[in-house]
């Protein structure tokens, strides 16, 4: 339970509702309560009424007293109606108020939990999958609202009925009231062995859901990989697996319930027998009435459901407390990329790395190692290597995705950890090596990131990724949609698409991380032409394992496995006569052997 405590904070936003809904839910009880007395006035009414019509027999009186007597029990009848209608109203207003409570509480929850993922950092993504997210913040803030409206909602119902039904039981008759009761002790300890074994199935069954929402998120991801290899049957045996696995753990808490719903209601039931056996005694020995008896089955079977609820409210609350306790790990966990300063700066583009070095924090690997070069504003910065050398890792640094281990980093003279998060990433276009595109138009995927951007920059950012006439090919041109992840799409079109996504922005400082790798080298020149127009008067970094689109840069640097290798122009690189120009000659070959 002390998970749940978390949420006290939104009971407390939302207390007018929980006030309005405690005082609805005591009405409608002392409503529900209020026709059992009636009852007993009635039962007592006709047991006389019969009695004293019979010594009435064969006189005038008689006729007049049987209508006087129809007519009380009119009017009992009808105030027994009348508060019955009474209560569906406030059993109405309970609704409206505490579920409606349980509604609001789940939005909220929902965007905090949305708003604090896109606030971690990406070396938190890296060690968490996609499903188990998700399953967070769908599966389990719907467990949590369970508890938060239909287990809150039932268990002041059985906290107020129980209240004033029994104080009224010992009111009436002491003893019966005893005996009626003498099996909830039972039903307690009960409730307290089975709530621990459904405190640890719904954890199971909650990590079981979240990794078959994993398996099935991966494999409609990767649908392209499965059906070119031919594995859809391994793929929906292992779908089958898992599921089995959910449906087991599933089952046996379905066990756990169908045994203990009946034990709870034979309980109940007992007592109904018991009210039976002990008040005829006290009927017999005149200390009681039979309309007496009549109440207290009414009583009984009025604490039928709120102490049967007390199985499925607990089970409500173990769930809730289980799927709490996944999202408080989440929501505990905080992002190290802080700002330190909050400083909102207009960047003109001059960076600095001095002596930068970086491991991954969740794979301790070394990606960079003393790292220093400057780029003067305006100009532009190539960055070669191999695959692993660390050319991403100096990008996924200048956008903070992560911060130096050593070392630091300046835009413009400023620390780039004192900048306000936003305003740098503002400020800054980056075309990924794994191009992301969103299942929306083309136009809003261009778009993306801007607010109020005209249509005459998003073609002319088409234009300048090699993109427009494409578009136009379309039937529906801007407008068509692409399918998740761009699916609709060629490897050098999302690249292109990509391309113009960053540069409608016109940033101050440009990053392009081998985002030209999926185009041909026409594309690639026509592309590079356009962009030598857009980065000018813009800093701007080409991150890529092909020399030729290096060819507007105008300083290059060469890394191997985390270092700075070599450091010059095209020029002064190939007299070097080192790796820069061996790669250029490999290429250069591999060029014309392709042209032949």
């Amino acid at each position: 339970m002390k998970s749940l405590y978390y949420l006290n904070k939104y009971l407390i936003k939302y207390r007018v509702l929980l006030f309005w809904g405690i005082a609805f839910t005591i009405i409608s009880n002392v409503l529900s309560i209020a026709p059992a007395p009636i009852v007993r006035y009635s039962f007592d009414l006709i047991e006389e009424a019969i009695d004293i019509y019979a010594l009435h027999n064969g006189l005038s009186a008689q006729a007049a007293f049987y209508t006087m007597f129809a007519w009380n029990v009119f009017l009992y009848g009808a105030l027994i109606l009348l508060l019955a209608i009474l209560r569906g109203v406030f059993l109405f207003l309970v609704r409206q108020t505490l579920i409606v409570m349980s509604r609001h509480i789940e939005y909220d929850l929902k965007n905090e939990i949305y708003n604090h993922y896109q606030e971690l950092p990406l070396s938190f993504y890296r060690r968490h999958n996609t499903g188990d997210l998700m399953a967070r913040i769908s599966e389990d803030v719907s467990q949590v609202r369970m508890y938060l409206g239909p287990a809150i909602m039932y268990s002041l119902n059985l906290i107020t009925l129980c209240i004033m039904v029994i104080a009224y039981m010992f009111m009436i008759d002491a003893r019966l009231a005893f005996y009626s009761l003498l099996p909830l002790p039972f039903l307690s300890v009960s409730i307290y062995f089975v709530s621990n074994i459904i405190n640890k199935q719904s954890a199971e069954i909650q990590k079981s859901l979240s990794s078959l929402s994993t398996f099935v998120q991966e494999a409609f991801s990767g649908i392209r990989v499965l059906k070119a290899f031919a594995r859809e049957e391994d793929s929906a045996e292992s779908f089958a697996k898992e599921s089995e696995n959910y449906r087991q753990k599933t089952v046996r808490l379905s066990l756990i319930d169908s045994l203990f719903f009946p034990l709870i209601v034979g309980l109940v039931g007992f007592s109904t027998l018991l009210v039976i056996y002990v008040g005829g005694i006290e009927v017999m020995k005149g200390k009681i009435t039979n309309g007496v008896i009549a109440e207290f089955i009414i009583y009984v079977s009025m604490l039928t459901w709120p102490v049967t609820s007390i199985g499925w409210v607990t089970s409500l609350v173990q769930r809730a407390a289980a799927s709490q306790t996944r999202i408080n790990e989440f929501l505990n966990t905080k992002t190290d990329i802080i700002s330190q300063k909050n400083i909102v700066h207009e960047i003109k583009g001059k960076i600095r790395f001095e002596n930068v070095n970086f491991v991954y924090p969740d794979t301790g690997i070394k990606a960079l190692k003393n790292i220093s070069f400057e780029i003067i504003d305006g100009h532009t910065l190539a960055i070669l290597g191999t695959t692993g050398s660390g050319k991403s890792t100096i990008a996924n640094l200048l956008t903070r995705m992560y911060d130096v281990t050593g070392g630091k980093i300046t835009i413009d003279e400023i620390d780039i950890r004192d900048f306000e998060l936003t305003s740098l990433r503002t400020q800054t276009g980056y075309v990924p090596q794994d191009v992301f595109l969103f299942s929306e138009s083309i136009r809003n995927n261009i778009a993306f990131g801007t607010v109020n951007i005209s249509e005459e920059k998003i073609i002319q950012a088409s234009k300048d990724a090699d993109l427009y006439q494409n578009i136009m090919d379309f039937p529906h041109q801007f407008d068509t949609r692409i399918g998740e992840r761009g699916i609709s799409l060629s490897g050098g079109q999302k690249q292109r698409l990509s391309l113009a996504r960053a540069i409608v922005r016109e940033p101050r400082i440009l990053i392009l991380d081998d985002s030209l790798s999926a185009v041909d080298t026409n594309t690639e020149n026509i592309i590079l032409n356009n962009l030598q127009k857009i980065m000018k008067d813009r800093t701007s970094i080409i991150i890529s394992h092909r020399v030729s689109s290096v060819k507007l840069a105008d300083r290059i640097i060469m890394l191997d496995d985390g270092e700075m290798i070599e450091e010059g122009t095209h020029d002064q690189l190939i007299e070097q006569n080192g790796a820069y120009q061996e790669l250029y000659e490999k290429q250069l070959q591999a060029e014309d052997t392709l042209e032949d």
